[in-house]
């Protein structure tokens, strides 16, 4: 029977249990799932024109719920860069692969109410599939989301909540609620179902290229569930027998917000530990970037381990860590590529992907360091740039969505050959970024 274990210490939970970490470390969970042998690319046709079109290799077979989600067009940027324009999904963001997957889920398990974390487009998601599900949701969204995705959340009908400070203080919040009795976390981070939806978007590449893979995949990096699923993909498709050659996986962030690019760089299996100068947003984290249990999972917490609001709800971080230089919001002029810490937060406009700590971190190097693949960042003003070079080949994408094309129009031998790019978000999200 399909369950979840804890990569870290091997503990395993039901899945019809409402536990959304792992008890012993407070870690992610991943899947025991392996997918049925035996379907070849030429298999497919005729089938539902959605993801669920894939449904050997998904833990969940079909949905109750779907939107037709999924098989979202691959177009020419040039003569090897083309772009998966995931930001015609039905919520108009990739996020609807993981969302219906959870979603489906929480329809099957039947909790009194759903909570999520997001920084907007995983929570318009869940609203809409909880919608129609018939759950009851409650997003939480750090202060400062887009009016445009928050206007879309609530016209679900879900409950909106704002949080004071940043991502970090805002997952403080949910994890608090996701532990009262009768919840369903819909974590996009912490749930392992999530990554079996997202992984749908290389299948649909090795579809559409006739049971290949391109030589490289560029991938947006915040929490890392878009490249953890297309990592997932990669390696089931070649156990499987179905790819020979294996995409290097180039992994993009922020300037203004890039733990995971510094990590990378410093050769570090996990995040770099919190200190002076080192990425932080609201003072979150350890002084050692652990748990208060010491069980190696990078923290969120803050300097009291408190919600922001002081409500005296146990965060599950450590303490605050040493005051740091807040950066611009390029991260330079006196910053760093980690930004600012004391409470003062670094601004990018590639919001959906300005993680300080996220929680699959090792995960996440060790996917990047196999596939031979790299990190990239990028500067607001090259994304600015990408965002209306886009628009200007009809193109409308929101400005974490352009991530990766601004460091593919940067250019260098890690984008070499031939190349995919995800618009990840539709431009109606945010709107253009004004200038600078």
């Amino acid at each position: 029977m399909t369950s979840y274990h804890c990569p870290v210490d091997g503990t395993r939970s039901a899945i019809t249990a409402l536990t959304w970490c792992c008890p012993v470390c407070r870690g992610p969970w991943d899947l025991d799932f392996t997918p049925a042998r035996g379907v070849a690319a030429n298999a497919l046709a005729g089938r539902a024109d959605s993801l669920w079109r894939y449904k050997e290799f998904l833990p969940l077979d079909t949905s109750a719920i779907s939107l037709g989600e999924g098989r979202t067009p691959l177009v020419p940027l040039t003569d090897t860069v083309s772009a998966k324009l995931d930001f015609l999904m039905p919520t108009l963001s990739f996020k609807d692969r993981g969302a219906v997957m959870l979603g489906e889920l929480a329809r099957r398990l039947g909790p009194d109410r759903v909570v999520a974390d997001s920084s907007g487009n995983a929570g318009t998601s869940f609203a809409a599939y909880c919608a129609r599900a018939g759950l009851p949701c409650t997003v939480y969204v750090p202060e400062g989301t887009s009016a445009k995705k928050t206007e879309q959340i609530r016209a679900h009908g879900a409950r909106l909540v704002t949080v004071p400070g940043g991502r970090e203080a805002t997952a403080r919040a949910a994890r608090a609620a996701a532990d009262e009795p009768g919840v369903f976390y819909a974590s996009h981070v912490f749930n392992p179902y999530f990554l079996h939806g997202t992984k749908t978007y290389t299948y649909e590449l090795w579809e559409d290229l006739g049971g290949r893979l391109p030589e490289a995949l560029t991938v947006p990096v915040g929490n890392g569930t878009l490249l953890l699923g297309v990592a997932l993909a990669v390696a089931e498709l070649h156990a499987l027998g179905l790819i020979t050659a294996r995409p290097r996986l180039i992994a993009v962030q922020a300037e203004a917000v890039s733990p995971l690019a510094a990590a990378f760089r410093a050769g570090a299996d996990d995040l770099l530990p919190v200190g002076a100068g080192d990425l932080l947003r609201d003072g979150e984290g350890g002084a050692d970037g652990l748990l208060p249990d010491g069980g190696g999972v990078p923290g969120a917490g803050g300097a009291d381990g408190l919600l922001p609001d002081g409500g005296g709800v146990p965060g599950p971080g450590g303490g605050a860590g040493a005051g740091g230089v807040p950066g611009d919001a390029a991260g330079g002029a006196g910053g760093n590529a980690a930004g600012g810490a004391g409470g003062v937060e670094p601004a990018t406009l590639a919001e959906g992907i300005a993680i300080p700590r996220p929680p699959r971190a090792r995960q996440i190097l060790t996917a990047v360091r196999e596939s031979g693949g790299t990190f990239l960042t990028v500067p607001e003003d090259g994304i600015r740039e990408a965002q209306r070079d886009l628009a200007a080949r009809g193109l409308f994408v929101e400005t974490t969505g352009v991530a990766c094309w601004a460091a593919v129009r940067a250019g260098g031998d890690a984008v070499r050959g031939e190349v995919v790019v995800p618009l990840c978000g539709s431009g109606l999200k945010t709107g253009m970024a004004a200038s600078a």
